[in-house]
């Protein structure tokens, strides 16, 4: 499987994407109710497999003293809901 970072179908200077991340990343923290300490990081990832969902948006929360956890979404970042970040996040056992 190969997997490949970035925007998919976006241009590296795409800024409505680096502002539906950099949107998506506070929602995250204010939804999953996040201490000020938490490090939150948003990608989109794209999958070449035919077997993965395309483009599949990964938020990823880091927290002192605890592990790094995952929540995959597949959908855009533009797409995500907060009822997505619950779903994901209840999911990830957050």
């Amino acid at each position: 499987m190969a997997l490949r970072f970035g925007l998919f179908g976006r241009k590296d200077g795409d800024d409505g994407a680096r502002v539906a991340l950099a949107a998506l990343k506070e929602r995250a923290r204010i939804v999953l109710c996040l201490s000020d300490e938490a490090t939150v990081a948003v990608n989109e990832i794209v999958c070449a497999d035919p077997a993965c969902p395309g483009l599949e948006t990964v938020v990823l929360i880091m927290e002192p003293g605890r592990r790094t956890r995952a929540l995959k979404i597949a959908k855009a970042a533009g797409a995500v809901t907060d009822d997505d970040l619950h779903t994901a996040a209840a999911g990830a056992r957050l």
